[in-house]
């Protein structure tokens, strides 16, 4: 079976035309680790032409990591997208050779094409602005710490340039063939995940760090209650239609309450576990603040940052958290699923949804057996529907 590889390409024209650059990223499918990246400033050109540009360079980097690939293309230009896939003309002299080229790197049958949002391709969107900001500067443009750039990089195009883009992709875009009553697409009952985060265990009162890698605590009488309650409300709603929980046993007691309200079965999803805190597992902060200050301040400054022991990293957590979420879409199109799981799993589902940058994390409040929700639509959109409900528990 041939290896697959993501790549999430953009390109952006300040001018259109004007100075402008482009971005590519090929990401491994299953981890989301980044593992090439191309940016270029291209001179005057137009933001159509940037796209089809970032395209290129995109294919052209995984074909140097694996030219055997399977390779799915994202990207949030609707007009390379559609005119690659076969589905719009392609009109313009100056994007057909770059069109031609692009379906020449692979061949056809081994890559695919998806639009998604711009809120979902801030990595390539990123480099394309970096690029943009090199070719301004007189200067090369050169990879640096993904995570810093994204915190720091020039901001995206404005609202002004972005709409004179889709002006300027409307302009050239033309269907292969006409098709009466064109309109937005009817995009269906979305997936919902409704977030539950497990009931108190004898270390939350205590504000103590409880990963997977402690002591996996039971609930206790307190948070057996709360899992009731959230059963009990659940029922009256009436929508789950299945239910997934973390190992972690806190999490399969408080999914099996309401499994068993509901007249369920309970499926365990390991990417939902807990953040694993290494050394800090059963430590209040207080205490980490005590004993590691140093690596605490780092954990705090970055999500790269692992706690001490070998503990796990917030960006390492957000990857298989990613994994699990599309596997369990995947599974539940068009479902109303009970995720049962924890702090940081439940934060990183809507940090995600939102687009939020990952210090994001330290600015939701999630209280014990509270309810979040998230809906999720085929075109990759999500909707934050609720975040740290807890009117079951009063």
């Amino acid at each position: 079976m041939s290896r697959e590889l993501i790549v999430e390409a953009d390109g952006g024209s300040r001018g259109n035309p004007g100075p402008a650059g482009y971005g590519a990223v090929v990401l491994d499918p299953v981890s989301g680790e980044a593992l090439a990246e191309a940016a270029e400033y291209i001179g005057t050109a137009t933001n159509n032409v940037a796209e089809y540009k970032g395209l290129l360079a995109g294919l052209r980097a995984a074909k140097a990591l694996d030219p055997e690939a399977a390779v799915h293309v994202r990207m949030d230009s609707k007009l390379v997208v559609e005119q690659m896939s076969g589905r719009w003309q392609i009109k313009h002299p100056d994007m057909k050779p770059l069109a031609a080229e692009a379906r020449s790197v692979f061949p056809p049958d081994r890559v695919s094409y998806e639009w998604i949002p711009r809120a979902r391709n801030k990595h390539a969107d990123r480099l394309a602005n970096e690029a943009m900001d090199a070719g301004r500067d007189g200067r090369q443009w050169e990879p640096r710490d993904s995570r810093a750039a994204l915190a720091d990089a020039a901001p995206a195009r404005s609202a002004a340039a972005r709409a004179a883009d889709e002006a300027a992709e409307a302009a050239d875009a033309a269907p292969a063939a006409p098709q009466a009553g064109w309109g937005a697409p009817d995009l269906g009952t979305p997936a919902t995940f409704v977030l539950l985060r497990h009931g108190e265990t004898a270390l939350t009162p205590q504000k103590r760090f409880s990963g997977s890698g402690g002591t996996d605590p039971e609930l206790s009488a307190a948070g057996r209650r709360q899992a009731e309650a959230a059963a009990a409300a659940l029922a009256a709603r009436g929508t789950v239609q299945a239910v997934v929980s973390s190992p972690l046993r806190r999490c399969r007691e408080t999914a099996g309450a309401v499994a068993d309200r509901l007249g369920l079965d309970v499926r365990v999803e390991d990417g939902l576990r807990e953040t694993d805190f290494g050394a800090w597992e059963g430590l209040t902060f207080a205490e980490v603040r005590e004993r590691y200050p140093d690596d605490l301040d780092a954990w705090l400054g970055s999500a790269k940052a692992a706690p001490t022991g070998g503990g796990e990293s917030f960006a390492a957590v957000a990857r298989r958290v990613a994994v699990a979420r599309d596997k369990l879409l995947a599974r539940h199109a068009g479902r109303t699923v009970l995720l049962v799981t924890h702090v940081t799993p439940i934060k990183t589902l809507v940090r995600l949804a939102l687009g939020a940058p990952p210090e994001a994390l330290f600015r939701m409040e999630l209280s014990a057996a509270s309810l979040s929700a998230v809906a999720y639509y085929a075109d990759g959109n999500a909707s934050v529907r609720l975040l740290n409900d807890t009117s079951h528990l009063r």
